[in-house]
């Protein structure tokens, strides 16, 4: 599909997590569909060759979503290479599993910098690039965890509860500058988060929970970043404040035989 015809022809995108996962799935798709995309990680290898298969239409920078000098620096370069920026799909995020009682102040801060303070910095330095380009979109990605409580992730899971009341206050204060914000909540995604070692070497008790999904299976990329691609395109202009679950149908209950 040439640039003139996609789904985001035109656009102009910046998307966290970008050197593998759900951040990359989103990139390639973003291109696939007519976009030029800044992809942004502090994977600098796997980024660097990630934008270079996707060609002209991508580029890779090196962005730590804790640094606000960062941001400012991914905005800009956004803006100097490609001509303005139209979406932000903040997607970067880290995971810490372990109880309550054995999780540090360190960790825990580590996980609250990435996983909110970064969306934070991402959403008030794009907002001004985004105004002047007319209006645009924020993708932030949640997570199910951001709706139930989770056992042994409480950094993450408090993170992901923070990111939603970030996202609808964002998309209260932003609304009149033509700026949609929504929240995209995967549930669990065949990642290197989740399963480093690949799906196929999880252990029992996983595959079984993904066996009593309503859908009956671990999810993809790819379906993230099908959502995410809605949330950013045309389809979705009415659609501000607003919460989409990709999940399986967990959030919904177990299936039992």
């Amino acid at each position: 599909m040439s640039g003139n015809e996609g789904r985001l022809a035109g656009r102009v995108a910046i998307v966290t997590g970008a050197a593998r996962g759900q951040g990359e799935a989103i990139a390639r798709l973003f291109v696939a569909e007519g976009a030029r995309v800044v992809l942004a990680d502090v994977l600098d290898t796997q980024g660097t060759e990630v934008a270079a298969e996707l060609g002209d239409a991508a580029l890779y920078t090196r962005l730590d979503v804790t640094s606000e000098q960062d941001w400012q620096a991914a905005s800009t370069l956004a803006v100097e290479r490609f001509g303005k920026l139209d979406a932000l799909v903040n997607n970067a995020g880290i995971l810490h599993f372990g109880p309550l009682a054995d999780t540090t102040e360190k960790q825990f801060r580590q996980v609250f910098e990435v996983n909110q303070l970064g969306v934070f910095l991402g959403m008030r330095c794009a907002a001004p690039h985004l105004t002047a380009s007319g209006g645009g979109t924020i993708v932030n990605t949640a997570s199910i965890n951001g709706f139930v409580g989770v056992a042994n992730t409480m950094a993450y899971s408090a993170s992901k509860w923070a990111l939603r009341g970030m996202t609808r206050t964002a998309a209260l204060e932003l609304g009149k500058q033509g700026i949609r914000v929504n929240t995209v909540a995967p549930g669990s995604i065949a990642t290197a988060m989740i399963a480093p070692d690949g799906v196929e070497k999880m252990g029992d008790d996983a595959k079984s929970a993904f066996a009593r999904l309503p859908l009956g299976r671990i999810g993809t990329p790819d379906e993230i970043a099908a959502a995410v691609l809605f949330l950013t395109g045309a389809e979705s202009s009415y659609c501000t404040g607003a919460e989409f679950v990709v999940d399986g149908g967990s959030l919904a209950g177990p299936v039992y035989d």
